[in-house]
């Protein structure tokens, strides 16, 4: 569980990302998390980008995503999610 401190840091950290990954229509899949999970073990913080035509409520995608890749949900804004997660193998954030 990530401080407040850790979470404002994190967020300070993610505010020039692109999102790299979109939820639509489909919505979160199998599939999906296991690239997110990809996706974090290599860069540590990520941005998910919600779509418009995405059926299910951004809070659910929000709570599935960190879940299905057990990873700290930092922030939820707009439609844009902010995902962190510890690398084993190559660690580039130190906390707070």
């Amino acid at each position: 569980m990530l401080t407040g401190k850790q979470k404002r840091f994190l967020r300070a950290k993610a505010h020039h990302l692109k999102p790299i990954f979109q939820v639509g229509k489909g919505g979160v899949n199998e599939n999906m998390v296991k690239q997110i999970i990809d996706a974090l073990e290599a860069r540590e913080l990520i941005k998910v980008s919600i779509l418009q035509n995405c059926e299910d409520d951004k809070e659910t995608v929000a709570a599935q995503l960190a879940s299905g890749a057990k990873a700290e949900l930092v922030q939820t804004i707009g439609n844009t999610i902010v995902l962190y997660k510890e690398s084993k193998e190559n660690k580039q954030i130190i906390l707070p």
